[in-house]
């Protein structure tokens, strides 16, 4: 009997284990978390409670993971917004404000993080056989040649589980370097960039009329030389809206009901202060600081053992910011999906294979985070060279151009939720928009409709 082992049952852990389910004969899915029958955050995820957007690439690669499941309709079924990031979004850039637009823009899923991780957990578990077991990984079985299984902890003490395929998904916190060493396989290549941001998030009662409001984004400027502030409203699930501040070092967002509000009136625009100052909040500040780009490059290791993967936030994990982290998960599970279709789950190479592979959407996300986060102050672990200074000023002419150019903010959306890959920015259609620059003039306020500014003025305590 053939048998896969995956470590952690997060959103990375599942779509694996639903990868894996067609080549073998049983899927172990091991975390230390009890794990809520419903959308309820978990402690094994520190970002759990702060804002999530399912990007549309994401979707896409979950849906071919699961065939005949339709991760979509069930998400909006259980409440998530759909939001088409050209008409039902409102986001003030680095460089200005962006237009809505009346064509149709890349849609992305706006909900929580618990009601993701529900709802895909429960689709792959219904309809692949993977099961779940309530046990700690401790070490890995095997030599540096290959990985046979994982040793576990559980109420009753340890087991060893035997494995064709081990699979690491079990996020930031993972000790695969220390596992790794223990096997005999060393050299490892780690690098950490750290901003310092903290995430402050508060959920408040979507007010009476409000319910079709535009998802709502002051980005951070990382170019000012100040720390970098953000804030975002988004409509979850449940008639609520989540409220995320960010602020990175020197800048961080205060855990209190009063300076909460304060901070988001303080932003590049006040839109989102003055909408909660009327509405009306459901839970205290949470703060969360595991927000850290880091990396492991183990596609670089020379003699990478057999029967094992490292996937998700175990493999690289990203400013929570970008909202990347879940569709790269879905990304590098559709890489070791096709590699499966392919060949044996014991066949020579195959973990090599797949770690190389699922490095190309890491790389992906890695050049968009850090090609903002190493310009902010203060910021531990890299600083601007020449490729980051040239990559960043044509980024900022095509961010300029998106607020006046549709071809332009097209590519952008393209890009930031994964439809596409960066090569999209090649375009001849996307150069020529950024040589042309912004067409419209530039707004100096948020592109509200009639109506929307007057659930603004309505909810609006702050002049009071």
């Amino acid at each position: 009997m053939r048998r896969a082992v995956v470590i952690g049952a997060g959103l990375a852990g599942v779509l694996a284990a639903a990868a894996l389910a067609p080549a073998v004969d049983e899927v172990v899915v091991l975390d230390s978390d009890e794990l809520p029958d419903g959308p309820v955050h978990r402690r094994g995820l520190p970002q759990g409670r702060h804002a999530h957007l399912f990007m549309t690439g994401g979707l896409a690669a979950m849906d071919a993971l699961l065939p005949g499941v339709d991760i979509r309709r069930l998400l909006l079924d259980a409440g998530a917004h759909e939001i088409d990031t050209a008409r039902g979004m409102v986001a003030r850039t680095t460089e200005g404000w962006l237009p809505r637009w009346r064509h149709d823009g890349p849609r992305v899923l706006s909900c929580s993080r618990a009601l993701v991780d529900w709802v895909v957990r429960d689709a792959v578990l219904r309809t692949t056989g993977a099961r779940i077991r309530n046990a700690r990984a401790t070490e890995l079985l095997g030599d540096a040649g290959r990985v046979r299984g994982v040793r576990a902890w559980d109420q009753d003490g340890d087991t060893d589980l035997a494995a064709d395929l081990v699979v690491d998904a079990s996020g930031r916190g993972s000790r695969i370097v220390r596992w790794l060493d223990v096997l005999g396989v060393r050299g490892v290549e780690e690098r950490s960039v750290d901003t310092g941001l903290v995430n402050a998030t508060r959920v408040y009662r979507t007010p009476a009329g409000a319910e079709r409001f535009p998802l709502t984004v002051i980005h951070a400027d990382p170019y000012s030389g100040r720390p970098g502030r953000s804030g975002m409203v988004m409509p979850i699930e449940g008639d609520r809206w989540m409220v995320s501040l960010g602020g990175t070092r020197g800048g961080e967002p205060p855990s209190d009901a009063d300076g909460f509000l304060r901070y988001a009136l303080e932003l590049a625009d006040p839109v989102v202060g003055r909408l909660i100052s009327g509405a009306e909040p459901l839970t205290d500040v949470h703060l969360s600081r595991s927000t850290s780009n880091a990396r492991r490059y183990l596609e670089k290791v020379r003699d990478w053992p057999e029967g094992l993967v490292v996937l998700g936030d175990a493999l690289a994990t990203f400013n929570p910011n970008y909202g990347q982290g879940m569709s790269v998960a879905a990304l590098e599970a559709g890489v070791l999906a096709k590699e499966l279709a392919h060949g044996d789950v014991t066949a020579t190479g195959l973990a090599r294979r797949v770690q190389r592979a699922a490095a190309r959407p890491v790389d992906a996300a890695w050049t968009i985070a850090l090609g903002q986060d190493v310009w902010y102050p203060q910021v531990r672990g890299g600083r601007p060279g020449v490729a980051d200074r040239l990559v960043t000023a044509f980024s900022r002419r095509l961010t300029k151009a998106a607020t006046g150019s549709y071809p332009a903010a097209a590519a952008l959306w393209d890009v930031s939720t994964m439809t596409t890959g960066p090569e999209r920015l090649l375009r001849p259609s996307t150069l020529l928009a950024v040589l042309n620059g912004p067409l419209l003039p530039p707004t100096s306020t948020p592109p509200l409709t009639e109506s929307e500014q007057k659930i603004v003025r309505s909810l609006d305590r702050t002049a009071l």
